[in-house]
C-alpha cells in the first residue's frame, strides 16, 4: 500500500477485514475500492480491530490499545487519561490524530491527553508510526505519529435497500467494580450512511496487590467521612461518557463524512496529581472529503473542538475552606488539505498544507478566608498557539526490491498571551521576581518559530521473506503554552501547574526554543513468504535532540533532595537510544487441543540529558512480554507474561522515584459464535505488587498541596492494578 493517509477508507479496509465481524454482515455492505489505491507501502505497527475487540472489556483507556505495539508504553495517569510514551518521548511530543483531528490537551495538568476523547468500543484501527514519521502525516513533534480511526461508515450494495445494523456490549472489573456499557446503531442506503455510537464507563479505586502505605481517613470531604484502605490507591475512580453521531455520504468516486462528538467526564481521579478533574465536557465537528481522480486522490478536512475543563480536590484528598477551583476552556480549529498525485508508475507525489488555531483560557476562582482570594487567578489569558505547514513529498518505487522517501515540512508556529495576567492577591504583581505578574507582562511574550522537518527513508526488500527500512529524520516542536507561560512564582500556585505526574511545582519559561531531534532508526523485518507462520521484527534506533525542554531549578526557591520541589523549564541537549524486538511463531496444532503461537515482544530505552548528565524523566526500564495463544474452534485463550527491570536511570533534579523489577501473569480467553463474542480474564493473577516507573508520584490522598518536606506519602510510586477478574459480552445484529 502506498503512504498516504486516508482517514476513512484505511480504517474500512480494516473493518471488512476483521474475522470478529459476521461474515453475512461483510457480504452485506459494500467497501469503496473506487476511492481507495493500493499499491506500496512505509511499515507502520497497525493495531487492527480483531485486537481491539479482544481488548474492550479489559481497559476504558484508548491509550492501553497500545500496549502491544513495539517502542510503545503508557504513562499512567486518570483511569481514562493515560499518555502514550513512544522510545522515551511522551505527551505532546508524539503527534496524535484522531479521525484526522489534532487534538490539544486544555489542561494545566494535561488530563484530557488526546486519547482520552475517544472510547476504546469506538476505535476501529490505529496505525503507530513508532520510528521516523514521513511528513505527510504532520509536523510540530519529536516521537512518533499516532494515527486513530474510529468504525468507518459501510453503505448498501446497490439494489439491496436500507441496509441497517447495530451492536450492544457490555463489561464488568472486578477490582474497583468498574463496569460499563455501549452502543452503536447504523442505517444506510447505496450513497448515505447515518451511525450512532455511545458508550459509558464508570470504576472505582482500584487496589493495588499488598498494603503499600498507611489507612488513612480524609477530615474536610465533601460527601462525608470515609477511610481509604492501605492497599487501595486513592484517586484513581473516574466515570466517563462519550457520543458520536456520523453522517457519510458517497457519490461515484468521492466521500463526505461528518463527525459529530459530544464527551462529558464528571469526574476522574488522578493518584499522581495535586488535583483531580471535576468535569470534562468536549464538542467535536469534523468534515471530511476524500476523493480520487485520474491524477490521484485529493483529501480535506476541517474541524473545531471546544473543551471546558475543571479540576478540584476530589474527597480522597484534604481540601482548604471551599476547595481549590481551577478553569480552563480551549478552543481548537483546524484545517488540512492533501493531494496524492500519480506522476509516472514509479512516481508519487504528496503536497498539502495544514493549518491550526488554538486558543486557551485558564484561570482560577478566588475561594475561602486566606490565600485564594480575593482576585481570580489568571494562570494564562487569552493563550495563543496557531501553525500553518507546507509539505511536500516524494515516494518512489525504484524496482520490486528498492522504494525511497522524501520529505519536507515548513512549519511556522506562532504563540502568544496578551491577557493581563493577575494572582489571586494585588501582591502577586511584585512578589517572588522574576516570577510576578510585572515581569511576566514585561516581557516578549509574542514568539514565531520557523521549523523545517527533514525524512528520507529508504526501503529493500530482496525477496518475500525479508525486507529492511531505515533512514534519517529531522523533527521539530514548539513549546506548549504552559510551557512557555505559567508564570506564578507563587508556591501554592505553582504546585498546580504539572503536566508530568511528578508531584514537583512548576512555572514556564517565555525564552523556550523549540526542540530539534536528529533521528536514526533501521528496521530489519524477517518472515516467510505468506507471513503467517513466523516472523521477527528489530528496530534500533538513536536520536539526539537539540533544546530538549528539561526541568531545572526555579531561580530564588530551595531545591531539596528526596522532596518534591518547586522547578522551571531550560532547553538542554539530550540522547536517547535503544531497540525493539518483535516476534511470532506457529508452533503448530494438537488435537483436542487446538492451534499454539508464540508471540513475544522485548524493548530498550536509555535517555540522558547531555547537558545535566543525569536520566531523562519518565524512561521505561528494559521490558518484555511473552505470550502463548491457543486457538480452538471458537476459542482463544492466551497465557501472557509480562516482564520489567527495575528502573534505577532517573531525573535527579525531578526526584523522580527509582523502582524495582517485578513479573506479572495475565489470562485470557473469548469465545466467539455468529454475532455473540465473550471475553473473559485474569490480569494479574498472582496478585502481585509492584510500582508502576511511569505510574508518577503517588499523591492520592491527604493535604497533597504541601511540598518540601511535609506533603503525604512522598517517596511512594503509584502502584500498579492488583488481581482483576473481568468479562466482556458483545452482539452484533
Amino acid at each position: 500500500m502506498h503512504l498516504a493517509y486516508r482517514p476513512l477508507a484505511a480504517a474500512m479496509a480494516l473493518a471488512f477485514s476483521s474475522t470478529a465481524f459476521a461474515q453475512s454482515s461483510q457480504e452485506a455492505a459494500t467497501t469503496l475500492d473506487n476511492v481507495v489505491v493500493s499499491a506500496r507501502k512505509i511499515d507502520a505497527d497497525t493495531v487492527d480491530s480483531s485486537h481491539i475487540a479482544a481488548q474492550r472489556a479489559a481497559t476504558s483507556d484508548t491509550t492501553a490499545l497500545l500496549g502491544d505495539v513495539p517502542g510503545v508504553a503508557i504513562s499512567s495517569a486518570g483511569g481514562v487519561s493515560g499518555l502514550p510514551v513512544i522510545h522515551g518521548l511522551a505527551d505532546d511530543r508524539n503527534r496524535i490524530k484522531i479521525d484526522g483531528m489534532d487534538l490539544i490537551s486544555a489542561c494545566a495538568n494535561h488530563m484530557n491527553s488526546p486519547l482520552s476523547y475517544i472510547d476504546p468500543s469506538n476505535v476501529e484501527s490505529i496505525k503507530v508510526y513508532a520510528g521516523i514519521s514521513p511528513v505527510s502525516y504532520g509536523g510540530d513533534s519529536i516521537g512518533g505519529t499516532i494515527l486513530v480511526q474510529s468504525r468507518a461508515p459501510r453503505f448498501a450494495q446497490a439494489g439491496e435497500g436500507l441496509l441497517t445494523s447495530g451492536e450492544l456490549g457490555t463489561f464488568y472489573r472486578s477490582n474497583g467494580e468498574a463496569w460499563g456499557v455501549n452502543a452503536t446503531a447504523s442505517i444506510a442506503t447505496e450513497n448515505l450512511s447515518i451511525r450512532y455510537s455511545g458508550s459509558t464507563a464508570e470504576s472505582g479505586n482500584y487496589k493495588s496487590g499488598k498494603n503499600f502505605k498507611a489507612a488513612t481517613t480524609p477530615t474536610n470531604t465533601k460527601n462525608g467521612i470515609h477511610t481509604i484502605a492501605a492497599d487501595e490507591v486513592a484517586s484513581s475512580a473516574y466515570k466517563s461518557e462519550n457520543h458520536a453521531l456520523d453522517i457519510a455520504y458517497k457519490l461515484d468516486n468521492h466521500l463526505f463524512d461528518l463527525k459529530l462528538g459530544y464527551q462529558r467526564i464528571p469526574y476522574q481521579g488522578f493518584p499522581n496529581q495535586h488535583m483531580d478533574m471535576t468535569k470534562n465536557e468536549s464538542t467535536q465537528v469534523n468534515l471530511g472529503y476524500t476523493g480520487k481522480y485520474d491524477w490521484g486522490k485529493l483529501e480535506a478536512r476541517v474541524y473545531q473542538e471546544e473543551t471546558r475543563h475543571k479540576m478540584d480536590f476530589a474527597d480522597d484528598k484534604n481540601f482548604y475552606g471551599s476547595g481549590m477551583p481551577m478553569d480552563t476552556k480551549g478552543k481548537n480549529t483546524g484545517a488540512q488539505i492533501k493531494a496524492e498525485i500519480n506522476l509516472s508508475a514509479r512516481d508519487l507525489l504528496r503536497v498539502g498544507s495544514e493549518y491550526q488555531q488554538y486558543r486557551l483560557n485558564d484561570w482560577w476562582p478566588p475561594v475561602g478566608s486566606g490565600g485564594m482570594q480575593p482576585l481570580t487567578f489568571q494562570n494564562i489569558k487569552n493563550g495563543q498557539r496557531d501553525h500553518v505547514d507546507l509539505f511536500a513529498e516524494w515516494e518512489a518505487q525504484w524496482s520490486a526490491q528498492w522504494l525511497t522517501l522524501f520529505g519536507v515540512r515548513g512549519s511556522q508556529v506562532k504563540t502568544d498571551t496578551d491577557g493581563n495576567v493577575q494572582g489571586y492577591k494585588t501582591s502577586y504583581a511584585t512578589s517572588t521576581p522574576p516570577y510576578n505578574a510585572n515581569t511576566f507582562l514585561a516581557s516578549d511574550r509574542a514568539k514565531t518559530d520557523n521549523n523545517i522537518d527533514l525524512t528520507a527513508l529508504a526501503r529493500y526488500t530482496p525477496n518475500a521473506g525479508q525486507n529492511y527500512e531505515g533512514g534519517y529524520a529531522r523533527k521539530t516542536r514548539s513549546p506548549n503554552l504552559y510551557e512557555r507561560y505559567t508564570w506564578s512564582g507563587n508556591m501554592m500556585a505553582m504546585t498546580m501547574n504539572n503536566w508530568t505526574n511528578d508531584g514537583n511545582g512548576y512555572v514556564g519559561n517565555v525564552n523556550l526554543k523549540p526542540e530539534v531531534a536528529h533521528t536514526l532508526s533501521l528496521t530489519a523485518d524477517w518472515h516467510d513468504v505468506a507471513q503467517q507462520l513466523w516472523g521477527v521484527k528489530l528496530t534500533p534506533y538513536y536520536s539526539y535532540v537539540e533544546n530538549y525542554i528539561d526541568a531545572t531549578y526555579a531561580i530564588g526557591k530551595t531545591w531539596v533532595a528526596n522532596k518534591f520541589n518547586y522547578l522551571t523549564l531550560a532547553n538542554q541537549d539530550a540522547q536517547i537510544y535503544g531497540l525493539d524486538l518483535s516476534g511470532y511463531a506457529e508452533l503448530g496444532k494438537i488435537d483436542g487441543l487446538g492451534r499454539f503461537t508464540a508471540k513475544g515482544l522485548l524493548a530498550y530505552t536509555k535517555g540522558e540529558n547531555l547537558t545535566t548528565h543525569n536520566g531523562l524523566y519518565n524512561i521505561i526500564p528494559l521490558n518484555a512480554k511473552l505470550a502463548l495463544e491457543e486457538r480452538l474452534g471458537n476459542w482463544t485463550n492466551t497465557i501472557e507474561t509480562v516482564l520489567v527491570s527495575g528502573k534505577h536511570d532517573v531525573s535527579a533534579v525531578r526526584n523522580e522515584i527509582q523502582t524495582g523489577g517485578y513479573g506479572l501473569l495475565n489470562l485470557r480467553s473469548s469465545y466467539t459464535w455468529r454475532n455473540v463474542r465473550v471475553d473473559l480474564g485474569l490480569e494479574n493473577a498472582f496478585n502481585k505488587q509492584y510500582a508502576l516507573p511511569l505510574g508518577g508520584a503517588y499523591i492520592g490522598q491527604g493535604s497533597t498541596m504541601a511540598l518540601n518536606g511535609t506533603s503525604a506519602n512522598w517517596g511512594v510510586q503509584v502502584p500498579g492494578m492488583g488481581r482483576s477478574l473481568y468479562a466482556g459480552l458483545n452482539v452484533k445484529f
